[in-house]
C-alpha cells in the first residue's frame, strides 16, 4: 500500500476468523499503519482512525509506544482515514481518501 498526496491506492488483505485482530473487530479489510513523526514531544495530542467509525473514533497516538495501529476498513469508497495533530502550532487535520484501494475477498 501506498499513501502519496492524501490518497492510498494498494491492496488491504483480508482477515478471516481465528486471530487476535478478527477475534475483536471481525473478519474484513485490514490496514496497518506506523506513524512517524521528526519530534513526537512538539505534539500534545494525535489522534487517529477511520471516519465514519463503525464503533472505535478517533484514538490517542500521543502516548503509544510503537505508534503503529490497525484499522478495519468496512467501506473504502465511503471512510477516509483522518488525523487531527495538536502542537505548539495549533491544531492540524490531514485526511487520505481511501477509494484507490483494491479490498481482498474472502
Amino acid at each position: 500500500m501506498t499513501i502519496s498526496s492524501g490518497n492510498a491506492t494498494g491492496t488491504l488483505k483480508y482477515l478471516g476468523a481465528g486471530n487476535a485482530i478478527t477475534n475483536k473487530w471481525g473478519a474484513g479489510n485490514f490496514i496497518a499503519l506506523k506513524f512517524s513523526a521528526s519530534n513526537w514531544s512538539n505534539y500534545t495530542s494525535v489522534k487517529v482512525g477511520l471516519e465514519p467509525s463503525v464503533s472505535s473514533g478517533l484514538v490517542e497516538l500521543i502516548n503509544d509506544p510503537d505508534k503503529n495501529g490497525v484499522f478495519k476498513v468496512t467501506n473504502k469508497d465511503v471512510q477516509r482515514f483522518k488525523i487531527v495533530a495538536v502542537g505548539s502550532s495549533g491544531e492540524v487535520t490531514q485526511y487520505i481518501n481511501l477509494d484507490g484501494l483494491t479490498c481482498e475477498t474472502s
